[in-house]
Order: structure tokens, then C-alpha cells, then sequence
């Protein structure tokens, strides 16, 4: 039976963190959006870099939704960076540059060079290197942004003086199995993201929204140190400028900035990805998210654990049931918060569902980010 206790320890630390993200991620004020000519001081510039691999599909949608920013267009740059692809999506970045000068300024550059580990930080930092403006905005090129986006960070740089922004990002939305338990699991990440930022516990973040100051990423000697691992120039950085900056780290709340972002179209793609997130997890030098991270997969490994130890007795079976009803009503008010931010109330009905098949694959992903190896854009990496 110490198999239960040690079970039930961890549900109630676990029940602790869900009901702090909760009355966190609630806490949060939404910004009311403003004007430009009603923000106070000098404007705000702004540098949005694109590293782009193999994106011709995509690329066209996300430079046009940039096009039709709200914000001025003498106050921001865009820089595409391709990465080595094979496809036509410098081509079509080139096209687009061409027959939009007047809008507003972009800059195609294609990155060369030596076999890499991390190749998207190489293209962030080439594009950093020939930005122009204040303030660097990172997404990527599988996105699409809406018309407030660079106002929304005008706004609260106005509003608070931060040097890294993290932001919020939506699936786009499809019917099938795999998007749906993606979307909702996204969710989850996203309402983590934005409570953990907002009280300062741990550093969470993704590379489809963010901004940070040019000067701090010189500063913080931008990613060496992190340069040599794959994933991780969202998180690892932002981290390396909280070390320097714990107070102006900002998490932006605001509707006008949702960036959506393409999910894995397959459960293969899927796996993939988390693993790639989970990869960055050896790396953390910050105890606090790693504890976290570590009490959320030793919850989880205790339902297999239960499922193994319900083949010798009962008991074991009635205890994952019964954790497993309890682990989705401790969830389900954090989720259903998030949810309705992100107009997505409409995917709850799945939770329920996907419950065991979250357990699963968060113990399958936490492990394999570990210890193996990973594809990425059609390259094995680790």
C-alpha cells in the first residue's frame, strides 16, 4: 500500500501547483488596448525576425498578416532568415519583399555556413545582427499574427519598461483527433506560461511571441553558452536575462496579440516536438522549473506504476481511477480559465477523455527528451 501513499503525496503537491496556476493565470489583468498616438514618450521600434526553413507553404500567409499591422509602419522592420531550405520559400519571401517595399521594410538574408546543432538560433542571432531597431520580436514562420500584435507590445513596454515579453499562442484549429488533444494540452502549457511569468516562480515562454530589448540580448552575450543545444532559444535565453533582470520580465495578456501557430499534423510530428521541448529540461539552471517539471512527471509515472501494480492486486486499479478523477477536477477550472481567454471552450468536452493519453505521453516524451535523439526540419539533432 505504500505505493498509494507515495501516490497520494504527489497528487497533493501536484493539486497545490494546478491551484496556484489557477489564481494566477485569474490575476492577470487583460489589457484594454490603445492607440499609438495615446502611448506616452518616445515610440516604440521594433525588429520582427523570421527564421524560415522549408516554409514555402507558409511563409506568404504570416508576411501578409504582418502587412496588415496596425502599428505605423516607419516603427518596425521584418528580417526573414532561411535556413538552408529546399524548397521556395526565399523565393517567395524575395517575391513578397519585392512587391511590398513600400509598406514596409523587410530584408531577406539566407544563412550559410558550417553543419550546426542549433541552426534556428544562429538564424535568430544573424538576424539580431543586422536589425536596426530597439526591440527584437520573435515568431515563426508557420504563424500567423493579428493586426494588434506590435501595438499590444508597444503598449505595455509603455505600461511597465520590461526587457523580455513573453506572449500568447493559439492552434489554429482542425478536426482531427491529434489537434484536438494538441490544442488542449496547449492550453495547459499556455496558462503555465503566462501565471508562472506573472508571479515570478519560474521562466516559461515560446519562440512563436516573444520580444526582448537588442542591448540586453548583446548584454547577456545573447545565446553562447546555450548555442551548441538545439531547442531552447526561447526559454534558455529568457532565462539568461532574468539572471540579469528578475523584475522586468513581463507576460503579455492581451487578446490583440494571440499569435497562431500551426500544430503537428501528425502524432508522429506531435511526438517529435515534445521531445524537443523536453530536451531543453537537462539544460535548465533554473531549480525552480525543474522541480516543477520533475513533480509533474513523477505524478503522471505513478498512474503507470498504479496500472502495473493493478496486475498483482485491485486496490492499485481502484487508486488510478480514483487519482484520475481527482487529477481532472483539479485541472479542469485551470483549463476552462484558459480556455475562454483563448475563445476555445469549445474543446472541452475532449479533457475528459484525453486524459490517459496526456499521462502517456508525458511520460514517453519526458523520457525520450532525455535520452534520444530527434527530428527537426528534416535533421536529426539532439
Amino acid at each position: 500500500m505504500w505505493l498509494i501513499g507515495i501516490s497520494l503525496l504527489l497528487f497533493l503537491a501536484y493539486a497545490l501547483l494546478i491551484l496556484f496556476y489557477t489564481k494566477s493565470w485569474k490575476q492577470i489583468p487583460i489589457q484594454s488596448p490603445k492607440p499609438t498616438d495615446a502611448l506616452p514618450g518616445h515610440p516604440v521600434t521594433f525588429t520582427v525576425i523570421i527564421p524560415a526553413r522549408n516554409e514555402a507553404s507558409n511563409i506568404l500567409r504570416l508576411l501578409e498578416s504582418i502587412k496588415q499591422q496596425q502599428y505605423p509602419a516607419h516603427l518596425f522592420e521584418v528580417i526573414v532568415v532561411d535556413d538552408h531550405s529546399d524548397d521556395k520559400t526565399a523565393a517567395l519571401a524575395e517575391q513578397f519583399r519585392t512587391a511590398n517595399r513600400a509598406s514596409f521594410s523587410m530584408t531577406l538574408i539566407r544563412l550559410t555556413g558550417e553543419a550546426l546543432n542549433s541552426y534556428k538560433k544562429k538564424a535568430i542571432e544573424t538576424g539580431i545582427a543586422a536589425s536596426r531597431h530597439e526591440w527584437i520580436v520573435c515568431t515563426d514562420a508557420d504563424c500567423m499574427v493579428p493586426a494588434g500584435w506590435l501595438q499590444g507590445f508597444a503598449q505595455l513596454i509603455h505600461e511597465t519598461d520590461p526587457v523580455f515579453i513573453a506572449a500568447p499562442v493559439a492552434f489554429m484549429e482542425a478536426g482531427t483527433l491529434v489537434n484536438v488533444f494538441q490544442d488542449l494540452d496547449f492550453l495547459t502549457l499556455q496558462g503555465i506560461t503566462g501565471a508562472s511569468v506573472y508571479k515570478n516562480i519560474h521562466t516559461m515562454c515560446n519562440g512563436a511571441n516573444l520580444a526582448y530589448r537588442r542591448d540586453v540580448f548583446e548584454e547577456v552575450n545573447g545565446f553562447k553558452g546555450i548555442d551548441t543545444i538545439a531547442s531552447g532559444d526561447d526559454m534558455l535565453l529568457m532565462h539568461k536575462i532574468w539572471k540579469r533582470y528578475p523584475q522586468r520580465i513581463a507576460y503579455l495578456k492581451s487578446e490583440q496579440t494571440i499569435v497562431k501557430t500551426m500544430a503537428a499534423p501528425t502524432w508522429k510530428a506531435f511526438i517529435n516536438q515534445r521531445i524537443r521541448w523536453a530536451s531543453k529540461a537537462t539544460y535548465y539552471d533554473d531549480t525552480r522549473i525543474f522541480a516543477v517539471l520533475l513533480l509533474v512527471y513523477l505524478f503522471n509515472l505513478s498512474f503507470l506504476v498504479l496500472l502495473i501494480a493493478a496486475f498483482t492486486n485491485n486496490c492499485y486499479l481502484y487508486a488510478l481511477l480514483i487519482f484520475w478523477g481527482f487529477k481532472t477536477l483539479i485541472e479542469y477550472p485551470f483549463i476552462k480559465s484558459v480556455a475562454q481567454f483563448f475563445n476555445k471552450q469549445s474543446r472541452l468536452k475532449y479533457f475528459f477523455l484525453f486524459q490517459p493519453l496526456h499521462i502517456g505521453y508525458t511520460i514517453l516524451a519526458g523520457f525520450l527528451g532525455s535520452f534520444g535523439r530527434y527530428e527537426w526540419k528534416g535533421r536529426q539533432v539532439k
